[in-house]
């Protein structure tokens, strides 16, 4: 079960009270002082926010219940995407007095969009200014018409507040089951509970709760209603094993941690199981020690079995959303791919390479770059400065970032070639090669046009890394994501050729073959979807201009105009911040896809400041550096 809302909601809060009533702890912690159970990095205690996501296990009677508790702000929409990946249910928790947040939107369109079963928990109804009537209408208008109250409040906006609860929502079933409701208009004898539970499962209906999870107030309720309503996994031991990665961390002693959903099967200690990585080949690894999250903590176990949540040690190359066992059907990504980079600077480079490596791990669309700079990409500012205090506190190196600015591509012009034999001038290596490059659109397509048997194996390996690691960085410094790679000629001499002399004639001379074809910088494009209020159409469509945006569709409603379109990555940020204003704060603005548009001269570079291509020497200059 995953408990998801917008930062400040109480989600944490309520994590506590559930603990509590489990009796996993003896107190409930506040988040503001900073002694919660699930945040445990000392950023998460100072700031009041949750980064990473957490796992705890407990019963509610005699219910197994695997806990996630996820971030709530939208820098760490990616953490919140990997634990949606696992669950079976979750509830939403959003604040009486704050209401619906474009944030707690995104959510319930997601869940909704994975059919995950979902409860609604109100939370801070002991506040000034919680409402009820309004709050519900807006839940039913901004997230969803299939919202049922379960919960009256009497005392609302006082610390007097209490919650009765409401048992006659037989009308509101029959109005979304059409057997249910002929039986419902003959006065048949009908099991209200079944038929809740099974438009819980269908998601045509979510039970909505009222209630303080700072002074447990609703908070019995609730656990009724996750007992309830909630689906029970279905899940069998004797099944091939699937099990699924859905975080990475690194342990006292630098170790990898990897923790891992098993949906079916067994999974047992230093016994071989298949890894299938995303976008790479499957490989055999031995968990060298398995713990299942139990009671609060972790345990140490021989195996574990369907069901279950367990920590893996001893995988080295684990990475989040690997899967064990058997693979399943992969859940499309949810949300869009940062579009930002940011440079970062340390004394020490070659620790600070390593640490944010190391942090990759635990986020992979951090995507570490180095280059003549170290670069990473982000979702926002709050993701910087974790980034920067992680590095402070974990790996005592005391960083500075750059002005965020967009990721550019480069695409092929046309076609290039370049030739060098061993005896060529200026070739200072035992190695001949050529190349041939030319336009492609699905990645990178490597070729030989020569004799496999022409070199031996590996040199043929190291000559295609080499063009791979190359391509990372094009004539103005970007990526070239998208192009085809013809070896068209190779010499070497034995036995003084080593790899090594290939692995250093490749960069200049496919450099050579770039720069005959030319390159054009693309800038990233966001695609979005907006829902505003309709009566600010005008004012939001003059905002879409100021910042270059592009409008493809309109769809006006009663209650809501919906937009598609385009916006540059490099204003997007800056229009999403203005929203708010422009819309009554009820703006939801969603990024489903990336795609890149030519830029004009002079192309933005990430290696020279006055945008002209690198020269042969700039370029192996700028390698060597990198290395």
């Amino acid at each position: 079960m995953g408990i998801v809302a917008h930062v400040d909601a109480g989600k944490t809060s309520l994590t506590e009270r559930l603990l509590y009533a489990a009796g996993i702890i003896d107190h409930v912690g506040r988040v503001d002082d900073g002694d919660t159970q699930t945040d445990s990095m000392e950023l998460e205690r100072r700031r009041g926010i949750t980064i990473r996501s957490a796992v705890v296990s407990f019963a509610l009677g005699d219910l197994p219940v695997n806990l996630i508790d996820t971030p709530g702000h939208s820098d760490f929409i990616a953490e919140v995407e990997r634990a949606l990946s696992v669950l079976d249910g979750a509830v939403l928790v959003l604040s009486a007095v704050e209401g619906v947040q474009a944030q707690t939107r995104l959510l319930m369109r997601t869940l909704t969009r994975l059919r995950i079963p979902t409860l609604l928990f109100v939370n801070k109804i002991d506040r000034v200014g919680a409402r009820y009537d309004s709050l519900l209408a807006d839940i039913r208008r901004l997230l969803t018409p299939d919202a049922l109250p379960m919960s009256v409040v009497e005392g609302l906006g006082t610390r007097a507040a209490v919650v009765g609860s409401l048992v006659d929502f037989g009308e509101f079933l029959a109005e979304r089951n059409d057997v249910f409701l002929r039986r419902y208009l003959e006065d048949e004898l009908l099991d209200y509970s079944h038929e809740l539970r099974e438009q819980v499962a269908a998601g045509r209906a979510h039970p909505v709760y009222f209630g303080s999870a700072m002074t447990g107030i609703g908070v019995p309720e609730l656990i009724a209603g996750i007992r309830a309503w909630l689906p029970v996994a279905t899940s069998s031991p004797e099944k091939p094993l699937q099990a699924k990665v859905f975080k990475v961390e690194r342990g006292a002693a630098g170790q990898k941690v990897a923790s891992a959903r098993i949906f079916d099967g067994t999974l047992t200690a230093r016994a071989y199981v298949d890894v299938h990585p995303a976008g790479g080949p499957p490989y055999q690894v031995r968990p060298s020690a398995i713990d299942l999250y139990d009671a609060g903590s972790r345990r140490t176990v021989s195996s574990a079995e369907a069901g279950q949540i367990v920590a893996l040690r001893g995988l080295k190359d684990i990475r989040i959303g690997d899967q064990l066992g058997v693979p399943s059907v992969a859940v499309g990504q949810l949300f869009a791919r940062p579009t930002l980079e940011t440079v970062v600077t340390a004394r020490d480079r070659v620790k600070l390479f390593q640490a944010l490596t190391q942090l990759a791990e635990q986020d992979p669309l951090i995507q570490v770059h180095q280059a003549a700079d170290i670069t990473v990409r982000l979702y926002g500012e709050v993701q910087k400065e974790v980034i920067a205090s992680l590095l402070e506190s974990e790996y005592g190196l005391d960083v500075t970032f750059s002005e965020t600015s967009p990721i550019y591509i480069e695409r092929l012009n046309g076609t290039g070639t370049a030739h060098r034999e061993i005896s060529a001038p200026g070739n200072h290596w035992t190695a001949g090669l050529g190349f041939r490059v030319s336009p492609y659109e699905e990645g990178i397509l490597y070729h030989l046009d020569v004799e496999l048997g022409g070199l031996p194996r590996a040199f043929h390996t190291a000559i295609e890394e080499a063009v791979r690691q190359t391509l990372h960085q094009g004539l103005y410094g970007w990526e070239i994501p998208n192009i085809r790679v013809d070896l068209t000629h190779t010499a070497y001499f034995s036995p003084v050729t080593v790899a090594a002399d290939f692995r250093r004639l490749v960069p200049p001379l496919l450099l050579q073959a770039i720069a005959e074809a030319g390159t054009t910088v693309l800038e990233p494009i966001n695609h979005f979807d907006l829902d505003i209020p309709p009566d600010t159409l005008s004012r939001v469509l003059a905002l879409l201009s100021e910042h270059q945006g592009t409008l493809t569709s309109t769809t006006l409603g009663s209650t809501s105009a919906h937009l598609t379109g385009t916006l540059p990555a490099a204003t997007t940020h800056t229009f999403e911040s203005h929203l708010p204003t422009h819309t009554h704060g009820e703006a939801l603005l969603t990024t489903t896809s990336t795609t890149h548009a030519p830029t004009s001269p002079p192309y933005p570079a990430r290696l020279r400041t006055d945008g002209n291509p690198l020269n042969e020497n700039e370029y192996l200059t700028h390698l060597n550096g990198a290395r």
